[in-house]
């Protein structure tokens, strides 16, 4: 196999963030000091709410929310099939049922009216995925979620600076998170934030991820049965630097994928990402292209395997959860066939900041030789 020529994704630090990273290392403090309290509060006004609470990964994040908000062992949770594996995970870790929820065609976020389907006397939450970037539907889910009064936590790891209705998505749940891995928008090498309106979901929270530690700043009092889910000063720093330049990140992304969509919009056998969207806007943190009807999952397998061979890093986002062998004979409550149609025919292709014109037209033409190849065969 060639080598990578063209990764399927890269994380753009500059020299103000590595100065950031150098400033905290020239310091005494290299956890829970000014730099930690300084990113929650400078996420927080980005996002519009009155509280975040920064940890070590988006997961961690999502598991913490969950505990907050009282899930119980046995408790129902509705979560989409089609996302990654760590929205149904965490919900199991905490001895509570994931619920898997068919997708939109369109937009690949939770169906509102399929989830309204899957609620019974034990579904207690809804965990509501923005799916690369693109908010979900969340007047009508939030309109289901109050209708049944199910509490809601807000999955937007990949949606950074993505807006529904003029408003920052994470904010409308009873909590969101956010995650800061090296392939998203911004980066903290590892981490992530959750936000809340809610001051005992932010208490809560802030204790679980240090060990249950008490308000009253002794270190050994502990209030219950906590985590180290804690973020250093290193990784706040990076995230502080980063996030300085969210808008120009955003733009960035936003005119990869239109370089995309410019080459691949009139491919027949490629379903491209809508890039604008009527309820907002979307916060691009992949660029996943459909192939058509026509396309096997085996088929869509081999052009990624071709893309690889010629150096071109591809990914097969997302393979159903449902499908996965941690779920084998997992019970199904309702059917799922758009998550297992895209599931098969999804390809992620190279996005980042600094992706090149040229290299986003190499990708395409690339691809679509290797398309007409595989249908070919």
């Amino acid at each position: 196999m060639q080598k990578v020529r063209i990764p399927l994704s890269a994380p753009d630090v500059d020299e103000n963030d590595i100065a950031a990273v150098t400033a905290v290392l020239r310091t005494s403090q290299l956890s829970l000091g000014p730099q930690l309290a300084a990113f929650e509060s400078e996420f927080a006004a980005n996002i519009g709410t009155q509280h975040a609470v920064a940890v070590n990964s988006g997961t961690s994040g999502l598991q913490l929310c969950l505990r907050a908000i009282g899930i119980q062992p046995g408790d129902e949770v509705l979560v989409p099939s089609y996302t990654f594996i760590a929205a149904a995970n965490v919900i199991r870790l905490e001895h509570a049922l994931p619920v898997f929820v068919d997708v939109d065609a369109g937009s690949l976020n939770m169906d509102p009216e399929r989830a309204r389907a899957a609620i019974t006397p034990k579904t207690r939450a809804m965990m509501i995925v923005h799916t690369f970037g693109r908010p979900a539907a969340l007047d009508q889910l939030m309109a289901v979620a109050e209708e049944r009064g199910l509490r809601v936590i807000e999955d937007a790891c990949e949606a950074i600076g993505a807006d529904f209705r003029g408003r920052r998505v994470g904010s409308f749940g009873d909590a969101g998170v956010f995650a800061f891995y090296p392939n998203k928008q911004i980066t903290t090498g590892e981490g992530g934030m959750i936000v809340t309106n809610d001051l005992a979901i932010a208490r809560r929270v802030r204790s679980l991820r240090n060990q249950g530690r008490t308000d009253s700043g002794d270190w050994l009092d502990h209030a219950e049965p906590g985590f180290n889910y804690r973020l250093s000063e290193m990784n706040c720093a990076l995230g502080r630097s980063q996030l300085c330049r969210i808008e120009e990140i955003l733009e960035q992304r936003a005119q990869v994928a239109a370089w995309y969509d410019e080459y691949l919009r009139d491919e027949p056998h490629v379903i491209v990402p809508e890039l604008r969207i009527p309820e907002g806007r979307a916060s691009w943190f992949v660029y996943v292209v459909r192939l058509s009807d026509a396309f096997r999952r085996e088929e869509r397998d081999r052009v990624v395997e071709r893309m690889m061979e010629r150096g071109i890093a591809c990914g097969r986002y997302f393979p159903p959860i449902h499908q996965q062998p941690a779920y084998s004979g997992w019970t199904l409550r309702q059917a799922l066939p758009v998550t297992e149609s895209v599931g098969g025919r999804c390809v992620a292709l190279p996005f980042f900041n600094r992706l090149t014109k040229s290299q986003v037209q190499e990708v395409s033409e690339t691809l679509l030789a290797v398309i007409r190849d595989v249908k070919d065969e």
